[in-house]
C-alpha cells in the first residue's frame, strides 16, 4: 500500500513512518522541517520503500497514494504560538489541500486532531460528545480553533464528497524523538532534571494531564486508519490514567535521581486545568487501549534523553 505521512519527520510522524514500513508499505514522508527533523528519519532513508519530500502542505499537492495520515502542524505551544498565522494556515488551508488530493486518489485520510479541541474542559473525563470550552480569540486559538476547523472541514468532505475520513483526537503523548526544547512538560522536566536545573512548574502543580507513550499511540492511529467501517466520528486516543503535574515532577526526580529543585511560576493564559480522555469508544471501535503505563514510559524516555544530553 502507498501511504503518505505529512509531518512525517516529526516526533509522532517519524515513529509512524517506521511502523508503517515495518508492515511492508511504501511510505512517502512529507515535511517542511519547521519542527520536524531529518535526524528522526535517518534510519529510514536507506529503505527502498521510503521517500522523503521537503514540502509545505499549505501549497497544493500532486501525489498518488492509498492512505494519508495528516500530522503536519506544530503541536507544542512554544512552536505553534511562535507563528500563529502559519499554524492557522497549516491547520485550515493544509487540510483542505490534503482532502482535495485524497478525493482525486479515492484515498482514505486520517486527520491528527488533538485534545486541545476540548479547551479548558468543564467535564472530566472528556468524551467525544463534549463540545469543549475554548477561547476562540486567545493566544492558543491558532491551534485549538485551527484543529476544530480542520475537524469541521473533514466532516463536510465526508458528508458531501464521500471521502473516507478518520479523526483522531490525540492526548498528551511522549517518548523518544521528542525535541529537548519543544516546551512539552515531560521533555522539559527530563531535560531540567538530567542537567540538575530547577524543574519549572507553572501554577501550583495541581493541574492534571494524562500521558500516552508514543508506541501505544501509533498502534491506535493505525488501528483507526484500518477500521473497516466508514465512521468519521472523532475518536479519543490517549492514556486515561490521570496525574497532577506535581506528581509527574516527583516521578521524574525519582527516576533520574536528580539534584534539581522544583520552582513554581505563573500559569500561562488559557492553560487547561484538567485533561483526561474517555476511551470507551476506542475500545469498542478498534479494540484499543494503551499498554505502557507512565513509570515504564518515563524510564524509556529518560534513557533517550540521557543518551542525547550526556
Amino acid at each position: 500500500m502507498k501511504i503518505l505521512v505529512t509531518g512525517g519527520a516529526g516526533f509522532i510522524g517519524s515513529h509512524l513512518c517506521e511502523a508503517l514500513l515495518g508492515n511492508n508499505n511504501k511510505v512517502t514522508c512529507l515535511d517542511n522541517l519547521y519542527t520536524g527533523n531529518k535526524e528522526n528519519i535517518k534510519n529510514l532513508i536507506s529503505n527502498p520503500n521510503f521517500e522523503f519530500i521537503d514540502y509545505d502542505i499549505t501549497n497544493p499537492l500532486n501525489l498518488k497514494f492509498d492512505q494519508v495520515y495528516n500530522l503536519a502542524c506544530p503541536a507544542s505551544p512554544t512552536y505553534y504560538q511562535k507563528d500563529p498565522i502559519k499554524t492557522w494556515e497549516t491547520n485550515v488551508i493544509g487540510i483542505n489541500n490534503i482532502l482535495n488530493i485524497a478525493e482525486k486518489n479515492k484515498a482514505k485520510i486520517l486527520q491528527a486532531s488533538t485534545s486541545e479541541v476540548y479547551g479548558d474542559p468543564k467535564v472530566s473525563p472528556q468524551n467525544e460528545d463534549y463540545w469543549g470550552n475554548v477561547n476562540p480569540i486567545g493566544i492558543r486559538s491558532c491551534y485549538d480553533e485551527g484543529k476544530r476547523s480542520a475537524e469541521a472541514i473533514c466532516m463536510d468532505y465526508s458528508r458531501n464528497r464521500n471521502i473516507d475520513v478518520k479523526i483522531a483526537r490525540i492526548f498528551n503523548t511522549y517518548g523518544s524523538k521528542m525535541q529537548r526544547n519543544d516546551g512539552r512538560v515531560i521533555s522539559n522536566f527530563l531535560v531540567q532534571s538530567i542537567l540538575n536545573q530547577n524543574i519549572t512548574i507553572y501554577g501550583d502543580g495541581s493541574q492534571t494531564r494524562s500521558f500516552c507513550y508514543v508506541d501505544d499511540l501509533i498502534q491506535g492511529l493505525m488501528g483507526l486508519m484500518n477500521e473497516d467501517k466508514i465512521n468519521p466520528t472523532p475518536l479519543n486516543l490517549g492514556n486515561p490514567n490521570e496525574f497532577t503535574i506535581r506528581e509527574l515532577a516527583e516521578h521524574i526526580l525519582k527516576i533520574t535521581k536528580s539534584r534539581s529543585n522544583i520552582s513554581f511560576h505563573d500559569l500561562p493564559l488559557d492553560d487547561p486545568k484538567i485533561r483526561k480522555p474517555d476511551i470507551k469508544s476506542a475500545k469498542q471501535r478498534i479494540n484499543w487501549e494503551p499498554r505502557i503505563q507512565l513509570l515504564e514510559g518515563l524510564e524509556r524516555t529518560y534513557n533517550y534523553f540521557k543518551h542525547i544530553l550526556i
